[in-house]
């Protein structure tokens, strides 16, 4: 019997959930897309929760299994204070207004790696809404990270990493994939009742972003946009605080994280911006590098799995690819905390039904596009607002000639991306032949990019203009990795090539999203260029749009020039 499984991720940023019918997702969402609040964690994703069992005709009484992460949850669900800690809880519940405790920490004081022997889950799920026979389970957050990486695979071997800057008390974790078993190396539940480890090559990146004075947590790709441009003058002195042993563990001798964030904060007052994106740059695939390659000196294996955080970093997973030898990379789409929900319910399937079973179900992914629809809403709404109007013609012979002609357009069609990347529901598209469409696309949007706009490009074409590959076609089809631009065509695409000759691609087949490759196509026609630029549709500090009033409000906002749907053209009147 099938079962709907909701899963739940709440924490301190990029909060989400999923739900799946046993191993089909049937949709997904971000916090920050319903609140508009960028990497939104501040609050339980009750929203999240709500807006995906309506997307699928369901309601809490109709979810058999809850997932979640062990997060910060009402104090009045624990139940192990005793004595003085009862008292000393107590004043910081009511008096300090501390009204949540962190299940990790819980763990390590109780001394034990059981929820239940601290937690009652039940008496959660059921103030929750859920039913009394709902199965409730706690997911291990490295573990939740590993899964897709596997699952959304065909391989008969690999190696999982995940790092990130922690979870359930590790930075990192490594597991194989081999004869049809899959073993934990390191960074499995045996570490839930230790102190976590001061390891992380996450948090260095964050302290070196906040160090350069923007967001940590939230502007790393601006690093690492910059380090192309910059010398890696501090990598030594960095790089000398980490080690990786012959297992390929990563230590560090920092005594805690502050100490971390110390050290880049000095560095980030001596040095160029430039040179110290470009040092942490290097410390980052340094470290990683060599990790995983004596991971696979005691692991052999041609398949490469990755997902947290810090393969967020699309040079980093460049690295990877082309430095080891492997046959494919794999990174999860949604390799951030926003991907938990999905690796969460692979945990419990697995469990469940047993590695046998689990490995059978496995598929590629096709597509993202897991929020809800807004087809048949999009076009009334904009044709109904005042101020824009809707042109005339074939929407997609119309989009490339404007694209063509150097306006600035995006593309709103189907369901929304899940994950940080834009991949042509919610995409803002441009004309990649002008340098100069990088400047602007800055500042229609309030952006800071130093990293060029990602290209996209059909699937049977991208060997002609990018380095693409057997090894890396499968991220390449997620934006999750950079390769080489072939030098004929670098001055032809100018706004989508990096100072070091690498772009982004994002490569496309006709089912996933036919009016995108459509548009693509019909471009190519035009200008004999099959390349058009994909950047989200959002502006500076905002998440990518979702409802068509929010893309109807960049056209009224001329962040964009036209908005092009399934059915038609919208620009914005000129009074």
């Amino acid at each position: 019997m099938c079962q709907l499984i909701l899963a739940v991720h709440t924490g301190i940023h990029d909060a989400a959930a999923a739900v799946l019918v046993d191993y089909d997702i049937q949709a997904a969402v971000q916090l920050e897309r319903l609140t508009r609040f960028k990497g939104d964690g501040r609050n339980y994703p009750n929203l999240c929760i709500e807006e995906l069992l309506d997307m699928v005709g369901a309601t809490r009484r109709d979810v058999d299994v809850l997932a979640l992460t062990r997060s910060d949850f009402p104090v009045k669900y624990f139940h192990h204070f005793r004595g003085y800690r009862w008292l000393r809880e107590h004043y910081r519940t009511y008096v300090q207004g501390k009204k949540t405790r962190f299940i990790p920490r819980e763990m390590r004081r109780a001394k034990t790696p059981r929820d239940t022997d601290f937690f009652d889950a039940v008496s959660f799920a059921r103030d929750s809404g859920f039913r009394e026979d709902t199965v409730v389970c706690f997911y291990n957050h490295h573990k939740a990270h590993a899964l897709p990486t596997l699952f959304y695979t065909d391989w008969d071997d690999a190696l999982l990493v995940t790092s990130d800057g922690g979870g359930d008390s590790v930075n990192h974790s490594h597991r194989r994939f081999a004869n049809g078993q899959i073993e934990e190396i390191y960074g499995g539940d045996e570490w839930l009742t230790r102190d976590p480890p001061i390891d992380s090559l996450g948090q260095a990146y964050a302290a070196a972003t906040r160090a350069l004075g923007f967001r940590d947590n939230r502007h790393e790709g601006k690093l690492t946009g910059l380090s192309a441009m910059g010398e890696p003058v501090f990598a030594e002195r960095i790089g000398q605080h980490f080690r990786v042993d012959e297992s390929g563990r990563i230590f560090s001798d920092f005594r805690n994280n502050a100490a971390i964030f110390k050290l880049l904060a000095e560095i980030g007052k001596e040095g160029l911006r430039e040179d110290v994106a470009a040092s942490i740059q290097k410390v980052l695939e340094d470290m990683m590098l060599l990790s995983v390659s004596r991971l696979l000196e005691r692991y052999p294996a041609r398949h490469l799995g990755v997902a947290g955080g810090v393969f967020a970093n699309v040079r980093l997973n460049r690295a990877l690819a082309e430095q080891l030898d492997l046959d494919e990379i794999f990174v999860f789409p949604p390799m951030g905390d926003e991907g938990l929900p999905v690796g969460g319910s692979l945990v419990y399937l697995l469990q469940r039904d047993g590695i046998a079973h689990w490995l059978k179900q496995r598929r590629r992914l096709k597509d993202v596009y897991l929020g809800r629809d807004y087809t048949d809403a999009a076009d009334p709404t904009l044709s109904g607002i005042r101020g824009i109007r809707r042109l005339a013609g074939d929407p997609i012979e119309g989009t490339a000639k404007l694209l063509a002609a150097g306006e600035i357009g995006a593309i709103y069609t189907g369901r929304m991306e899940y994950g940080p990347r834009a991949l042509g529901a919610r995409s803002i598209l441009a004309n990649p032949s002008r340098r100069e469409t990088h400047d602007l696309l800055n500042t229609r949007l309030d952006r800071t990019e130093f990293m060029p706009f990602a290209p996209v490009i059909a699937a049977d074409k991208a060997d002609e203009v990018f380095d693409v590959n057997s090894v890396n076609a499968y991220a390449s089809r997620f934006m999750t990795i950079t390769c080489n631009v072939r030098p004929s065509w670098r001055d032809r695409i100018a706004a989508v090539v990096h100072v070091d000759g690498s772009a982004r691609p994002q490569t496309i087949v006709r089912e996933s999203n036919p009016l995108y490759f459509d548009i693509l196509v019909a471009f190519e026609r035009a200008t004999g260029i099959p390349v058009l630029v994909n950047t989200s549709f959002n502006v500076h500090e905002e998440p990518i749009v979702n409802t068509p009033r929010e893309c109807a409000q960049a056209l009224l906002d001329r962040r964009i020039d036209f908005v092009v749907t399934q059915q038609a053209i919208y620009e914005a009147n000129e009074t």
